[in-house]
């Protein structure tokens, strides 16, 4: 087995492992797409693209640093500050929507509608307004939700990939170089996506009508959670 095959296998291992451990890397994904009721064909499109903004932070910081010759410990040390950064974000963005669902389920009433389109969806509304219109539509909060997820993922770095792979296979050839850095990243997104569509399809095997009021909140607790879960354990 060449050198080449065997830094390939190590980094889609290493991309399973990182991604399946590190449970930010899907959780909010399936908790915004639940509390918005995202279809499945937008909760994919929302994936990739922060997949690709996670892994193409890094990929460019690697690319970068091997042209000029830089120190890997250089490279390291910004995507450290980079991954702390990210951390506080997301445990930032968990708080303030956990604010903002607690403060829906005290204001509003969220319930679910049927549209003409068969399609069912739930929203939130104070029901001492005679005049409202029920709409599909997305709103500013739904927006709001798929930037904070964004940000969070275009700051968090992929660790592994630029000492563990790319100078590795810098020492090598140039073919090598892009070969591992697109399967790293290829299979970093694509984990991040299959692990989200599970939590989904388990969600719909779950009876949560009842929670319906909560949804945000419990979104916002779940993206918490998460953020100080990647701050005080090590994933």
């Amino acid at each position: 087995m060449t050198e080449t095959m065997i830094l390939l296998g190590t980094s889609i291992s290493i991309a399973l492992i990182h991604t399946l451990i590190g449970v930010d890397h899907y959780i909010p994904f399936i908790a915004l797409s639940k509390a918005n009721n995202w279809a499945v064909k937008k909760t994919i499109i929302i994936v990739l693209l922060c997949g690709i903004g996670h892994v193409m932070g890094s990929v460019l910081l690697g690319f970068f640093g091997i042209a000029l010759s830089a120190a890997v410990t250089s490279l390291v040390n910004i995507e450290d500050i980079r991954g702390v950064i990210a951390t506080y974000v997301l445990i930032a963005f968990g708080l303030i929507y956990t604010i903002y669902g607690i403060r829906c389920a005290v204001k509003n009433k969220t319930h679910t509608h049927t549209g003409a389109d068969g399609k069912t969806f739930f929203h939130s509304h104070a029901h001492d307004n005679t005049d409202h219109k029920h709409s599909p539509e997305k709103s500013k909060n739904k927006n709001n939700a798929f930037w904070g997820l964004f940000i969070f993922f275009v700051l968090g770095p992929c660790e592994p990939l630029i000492p563990l792979l790319m100078y590795p296979a810098a020492t090598m050839d140039i073919f090598t170089l892009v070969l591992v850095t697109v399967s790293f990243s290829v299979f970093t997104i694509s984990v991040m996506l299959v692990m989200t569509l599970i939590g989904l399809k388990g969600f719909q095997l779950l009876k949560t009508e009842k929670l319906e009021k909560y949804a945000h909140a419990l979104a916002g607790s779940a993206i918490l959670i998460c953020g100080l879960s990647v701050l005080f354990l090590p994933i």
